[in-house]
């Protein structure tokens, strides 16, 4: 049986996979055509497979908000309720997608962890790519070990 993972990321324009200071969750940028995307992303029955730091962020992230947050929006909703592994070494082998969302947004100063830290060098073929909310970059990469 063949699996295939989809490695998701989100990320400012300069790389940073989380906005601090005056910043709100997803920058600011985020819209019903965007939210309803990533809704059915998930649509589907699959299994979340999470390393063990973006796990911690992200059980930390749902635990400090409120139901009526933007964080409980549907599709986090929908994640928290998959089944869920965690992973605690690099998967060997390259991924079979990079999905990566960008948000049109500089956040030099204020920026929360950078996502590629430490990462293996990867050269990127795109594969698929959308625009959702007039403004955000949804690009699909098939990525090579370089």
């Amino acid at each position: 049986m063949t699996a295939t993972y989809t490695f998701d990321v989100f990320t400012s324009l300069d790389g940073f996979g989380a906005a601090g200071g005056s910043w709100t969750g997803y920058w600011g940028k985020q819209g019903p055509e965007l939210l309803e995307h990533r809704l059915a992303l998930y649509a589907d029955e699959q299994r979340m497979v999470f390393g063990a730091t973006t796990y911690r962020a992200f059980a930390q992230m749902v635990a400090s908000s409120t139901e009526e947050s933007e964080v409980r929006d549907p599709w986090v909703t929908r994640m928290r309720n998959l089944p869920t592994t965690v992973v605690s070494t690099t998967l060997e082998g390259p991924l079979d997608r990079v999905q990566v969302t960008l948000f049109p947004a500089i956040t030099g100063r204020t920026g929360l962890d950078p996502i590629f830290q430490g990462a293996a060098d990867f050269d990127l073929e795109l594969i698929e790519s959308r625009t959702l909310d007039g403004h955000i970059l949804e690009l699909i990469y098939r990525p090579t070990l370089h």
